[in-house]
């Protein structure tokens, strides 16, 4: 998590809460294997899908559920910062009520089930 923290140059501190289930998933999916000494590593899929090694694909997720998957990664960020350090988010505090209620809108129109 401290490795994560620093390759985000401190954008994101993962909780256990959010990583394992991560980790996890992703060990279901056959992008990732845990080693021997408890590292994980990417599989030969997860590679080919990330045209490995030539790098990260630049690309917005290309699934509505992609997208929806992108979100929850988000807001499981933004509910631990304002858990470990709130004072980052309280300035954007207002960014977020306005997409917040954009959100509640789409879902009290009908353009998506709860």
């Amino acid at each position: 998590m401290d490795s994560v923290e620093e390759m985000t140059q401190g954008w994101w501190r993962p909780s256990p809460g959010s990583i394992y289930p991560l980790l996890e998933s992703m060990e279901q999916e056959e992008l990732i294997k845990k080693r021997p000494d408890g590292r994980y590593e990417l599989t030969e899929k997860s590679k080919a899908e990330l045209h490995w090694p030539t790098g990260m694909p630049g690309g917005p997720p290309q699934t509505l559920e992609g997208m929806l998957r992108e979100m929850n990664g988000y807001v499981s960020y933004f509910e631990d910062l304002s858990k470990s350090d709130p004072t980052k988010i309280d300035p954007h505090n207002g960014e977020l009520r306005g997409i917040a209620d954009r959100l509640l809108a789409l879902v009290q129109s009908g353009g998506a089930k709860a």
